[in-house]
């Protein structure tokens, strides 16, 4: 079946069909572009009803008209260096933009669209062209460029901001924030010079000051001599250039010449003719201003504070920016500032660090005082005396000056005048008072007052002081002494950082000092003990050959927590023992001394080692000791070498025999002191050979910071293996040299029994 037959659009209305077989002229000649005809040459011999329109012109005076002769000056260049030898060279040209002018004068944004015809021979006959109106299309173009623009604009000020914010976090000092700050801004708005000036914070005021602070001209880029000089003559008298506020701008005219002629005639001989200036701001602090060099047009008779665009050439995307790297510039200085007051602390912390150090390696009070001294000269004063109470009164270690000139005067000080109590000397007052007293003036009067004869009125005017600061000496609630130090006129007077500092520093003096004096006190207590606690040489024992050797620890008390004993019994048994109190001080001491007696007492009824520990541990408590101690107890008979130990925490004893070394499987108890055990001590049985060697030792010998306990007594048996002899003094003595000779963290007793061989 055919398929229905499409009806034909153009059998319509009568009307449509007539257009339709006249469309070939009607579209020439009302087609929606312009259609026009020339000659190679440009003469235009046919044109369309709408090309006529557009440019104003009848049909009868475009013919013979030349086209280009219809453009615009630009035009009709382009169409001579471009358009023509493009369309001889390619037969064609399209979407050309040109400017048509109307017989009105006014311009027609068109695109151009031409063929060239040539005959047989390629010789050209005719051009044949299309003109479309480009109105709109050349509006948005505009209107795209300049969003281009802008945007590009946008993207350099963001560049620059990121520039400015970048270099000035790398800065470390405000000079160094002011090149970057300079520098960049002149880049950025293409200035011609740029020039900063920072307020000076003042050290007093009077009523005379003007009321607008000094100012300082920080750094300056590409601006003549002569006119820098004449801008800063202008910011020194309180100008408007370093007001706070907005970006404003200050042109060459009548009121700059009016109030600044030098300034005026100065940036006229430099071809100059404006200045923009920039606040410099931190929070709602006012720290100065950025002035930049412009050329700008327009002149009045007043200075012209208006806001940048309203005249000039600055535009107002760049005094934003200007304005954002004047804020940026006030937060950079503020952090520099603070950064360099972090270092004048750093300083001073550095200063207490050192004294700390000196005051760490000094071997007495005397000493360190001394060392304090020359420490404290100049670093922290010009003059430091330290002065000390002792059962005397007042002595004074050390008196130090900064100047060599007047160090004899220093030391007739040191040796005379010193003040005693009851003067008004601002030492003695500190030390009264117990805390700082700080003179701020030193005047002759005062000094009169506070001296105590001529002489040493005479040395006080001649040192020529303008501060005194006095800190007491205290530990635990004693006056210790007081610490003076005194500033002359070359340095100026001492700041509160400067008195916080000398406070510190007493603290770390009174420290020193009151350990110092501790320590010689618990030295004294310590050779007393020595003397009494440690028990005598071991007795000599038919049989057996004993040595023992005692180290206390590098640091502390000549005498620790350590024991051994060697105790022959009516049995002709020998009762043995090494222990290890808690810690290494005075109190150690005095627990061990007490537990050597007990265990001395306990002695009497021959107890075996096991009974030892479970009768100390059952009274440890009624006993009052105060510290927990291990201990290891043994029973040896001589004649025939039988050993009974037991361990109440302990390490295990040495057995060294036929050049081999083993520790005894002794297994220890709860510590004494700790919670009693579930059940009585366990012994160790077993028999010392002839020529066998037991080696009884506290943890000090084999424990150390940097090693764990099984190291400690694999080190043990390979030095006792290599040692090679049977002789325990000789023994001892190469334990100790192995293992023993450095730094001791703790104590070490050692104890060495050999069984001597039948003969």
């Amino acid at each position: 079946m055919d398929a229905p037959r499409r009806p034909d659009p153009r059998e319509g209305p009568a009307g449509l069909r007539r257009l339709l077989e006249d469309d070939p002229a009607d579209l020439y000649e009302n087609a929606p572009c312009g259609y026009f005809s020339a000659l190679p040459d440009g003469q235009v011999v046919k044109a369309n009803r709408t090309f006529c329109e557009w440019t104003g012109r009848p049909v009868g005076e475009l013919i013979g008209l030349r086209f280009q002769e219809m453009l615009s000056v630009g035009g009709r260049v382009f169409y001579e260096t471009h358009l023509a030898p493009l369309l001889r060279m390619q037969g064609m040209v399209r979407e050309v933009a040109l400017d048509v002018v109307r017989a009105d004068g006014s311009l027609l944004p068109c695109l151009l669209n031409a063929v060239e015809v040539r005959d047989d021979r390629g010789a050209p006959l005719l051009v044949r062209a299309t003109v479309f109106e480009a109105t709109s299309r050349r509006r948005y173009e505009r209107a795209l460029l300049a969003a281009q623009r802008a945007a590009a604009e946008s993207e350099r000020r963001a560049r620059t901001l990121q520039q400015v914010v970048s270099e000035v976090s790398a800065a470390a000092s405000a000079r160094d924030v002011a090149e970057v700050i300079v520098r960049r801004s002149r880049e950025a708005v293409g200035a011609s010079g740029a020039a900063l000036w920072l307020t000076v914070e003042r050290r007093a005021s009077t009523r005379h000051e003007p009321s607008v602070p000094p100012l300082e001209l920080v750094a300056a880029d590409a601006i003549p001599a002569d006119l820098l000089e004449a801008m800063e003559s202008a910011a020194l008298g309180g100008a408007e250039l370093v007001r706070d506020g907005g970006v404003h701008m200050v042109p060459l005219g009548a009121g700059l010449r009016a109030v600044w002629p030098g300034l005026a005639a100065a940036m006229a001989d430099a071809g100059q003719e404006a200045l923009v200036v920039v606040p410099v701001d931190a929070d709602s602090r006012h720290l100065g201003a950025l002035v930049l060099l412009l050329g700008v047009t327009g002149d009045s008779g007043l200075i012209d504070l208006a806001a940048p665009g309203d005249r000039g050439t600055l535009a107002q995307a760049d005094a934003d920016l200007l304005a954002t790297v004047g804020r940026q510039a006030g937060q950079a200085l503020e952090r520099v500032r603070l950064y360099e007051e972090t270092a004048r602390a750093a300083e001073r912390s550095a200063f207490l660090l050192d004294a700390a150090r000196l005051m760490a390696s000094a071997g007495d009070v005397v000493e360190t005082a001394e060392r304090l001294a020359e420490l404290a000269v100049p670093r922290l004063a010009d003059l430091c005396v330290i002065d000390l109470t002792t059962e005397r009164g007042l002595t004074r270690p050390a008196a130090r000056h900064g100047d060599p000139a007047r160090r004899e005067l220093v030391t007739e000080l040191e040796q005379q005048h010193l003040p005693h109590r009851g003067a008004p000397h601002p030492s003695v007052r500190a030390m009264e008072l117990g805390r700082t007293v700080w003179i701020h003036e030193v005047t002759d009067r005062w000094l009169a007052e506070v001296t105590a004869d001529p002489r040493h009125l005479e040395i006080a005017r001649e040192l020529e002081l303008v501060n005194m600061v006095c800190v007491p000496l205290v530990a635990a609630g004693r006056t210790l002494g007081v610490v003076t130090l005194c500033s002359d006129r070359r340095r100026g007077p001492f700041s509160p950082a400067d008195v916080e500092v000398a406070e510190q520093l007493a603290l770390q003096v009174s420290q020193v000092v009151d350990k110092a004096q501790r320590l010689e006190l618990e030295t004294r207590t310590s050779h007393t003990l020595q003397g009494n606690l440690l028990p005598p040489a071991p007795p000599p024992v038919p049989g057996l050959a004993a040595a023992v050797r005692y180290l206390p620890a590098s640091r502390g008390a000549d005498v620790g927590g350590d024991f051994y004993d060697v105790v022959p019994l009516p049995s002709g048994q020998v009762a043995l023992a090494v222990g290890d109190v808690v810690g290494h001080d005075i109190t150690a001491a005095a627990v061990m001394g007490q537990l050597r007696s007990v265990y001395r007492a306990l002695l009497s009824d021959r107890p075996p080692p096991s009974a030892v520990i479970d009768k100390l541990q059952a009274g440890w408590s009624l006993l009052g000791l105060q510290r927990m101690a291990t201990a290891l107890f043994a029973v040896l008979d001589p004649a025939t070498g039988r050993l009974r130990i037991a361990s109440a925490g302990h390490l295990p004893p040495v057995l060294v025999a036929g050049g081999r070394a083993q520790l005894l499987d002794v297994r220890p108890s709860r510590m004494l002191g700790a919670p009693p055990a579930p059940g009585p001590a366990e012994e160790w049985a077993g028999v010392l050979a002839p020529g066998a060697t037991l080696l009884l030792y506290t943890d000090g010998l084999v424990e150390s910071r940097d090693a764990d306990i099984d190291r400690g007594l694999a080190a043990l048996l390979e030095a006792a293996e290599r040692a090679g002899t049977s002789d325990p003094d000789e023994l001892c003595d190469r334990l100790l040299a192995e293992l023993a000779s450095g730094v001791r963290a703790d104590d070490v007793a050692l104890l060495a029994i050999t069984r001597c061989a039948r003969h």
